[in-house]
């Protein structure tokens, strides 16, 4: 796809994979012909290459905070897209301890590294790659691109993030992985695309019993650390979005809860476009399209 765009390349909420389930937490973000990765869960390589994204072309990666999910594989990603060609720098922006993470992938990937270095003729890994960390407030002004975080509340993490992205035509904002949060409202007002996980309540009991670890651990980190999809409907009403997609879905694998049951969740507190993610959805951000279409 040509223009500005966002597309979600895996949107379920949490690292395991089962037959017919979508894949763990990633996306892209095509701002000013510029393509910013956001969060590396498990699958994040296939779905770019699905968006029809040359590894090669890899430059810029934002993490939002150190759950498996969302950086599982970030060290995969890069070194696919260095055996796919890649010979420029690729900027890394996440939480204090992505470094250790880098540092360890490059150690326990050494020998290969190494041999493809002498063997083929490829240039030092390591030297490509520059990680950075984050903190509230501004970030960087890339590509006229302005990126903004703010912490978010994700116990017991500490270092989680939400993102802005905002040119002179568009302003994108990711939730990252959150409880619900008025001031987050007041952060994203008048953006154009929200895009916010969401926890599908009445699909939580069936949820737990399937995978529940046999005490009520699992579902209280639920109900602390995550957003119901009603309250993320309520927060983007609250924050003048012109658009809404739900991210990071729990559940997005249980075929007794469709599209139609998250439409219903969302519609007494939400008017406005609505999408639903699916892995390889792509959201339109010029303006003309995404206050006519909703998915």
């Amino acid at each position: 796809m040509t223009g500005n765009y966002v597309a979600l390349l895996g949107t379920k909420g949490g690292p395991a994979i089962r037959p017919g389930s979508s894949m763990p937490t990633s996306s892209l973000v095509c701002l000013n012909n510029h393509k910013i990765v956001v969060d590396c869960g498990l699958g994040v390589t296939r779905g770019l290459v699905d968006q029809h994204m040359a590894l090669k072309e890899l430059s810029t990666i934002f993490i939002t905070h150190l759950h498996s999910d969302h950086y599982l594989e970030l060290g995969p990603l890069i070194h696919t897209a260095w055996t796919a060609g890649l010979n420029s720098h690729v900027d890394v922006w996440g939480p204090p301890g992505l470094e250790l993470y880098w540092e360890s992938f490059l150690k326990s990937m050494q020998a290969d590294i190494n041999l493809r270095i002498n063997d083929e003729g490829r240039p030092d890994l390591e030297t490509l790659v520059r990680i950075h960390v984050i903190d509230a407030g501004h970030v960087i002004d890339h590509h006229a691109i302005t990126v903004e975080a703010m912490r978010v509340t994700h116990p017991p993490l500490i270092d989680c993030f939400a993102l802005s992205f905002k040119t002179e035509e568009n302003h994108v904002v990711f939730s990252g992985d959150t409880a619900p949060m008025e001031a987050l409202a007041d952060w994203a007002s008048g953006c154009d695309l929200l895009i916010h996980e969401a926890m599908l309540e009445e699909a939580l009991p069936a949820l737990f019993a399937r995978i529940g670890n046999g005490d009520d651990r699992l579902r209280q980190h639920w109900m602390r650390s995550h957003t119901l999809a009603h309250d993320a409907a309520q927060l983007a009403t609250r924050a003048k979005a012109s658009a809404l997609a739900l991210h990071h879905l729990i559940p997005s694998d249980d075929p007794d809860f469709k599209k139609t049951h998250w439409q219903a969740a969302v519609k007494p507190y939400w008017d406005g476009v609505l999408y639903i993610g699916h892995d390889g959805l792509v959201i339109p951000l010029n303006p003309d399209v995404i206050t006519s279409t909703a998915h």
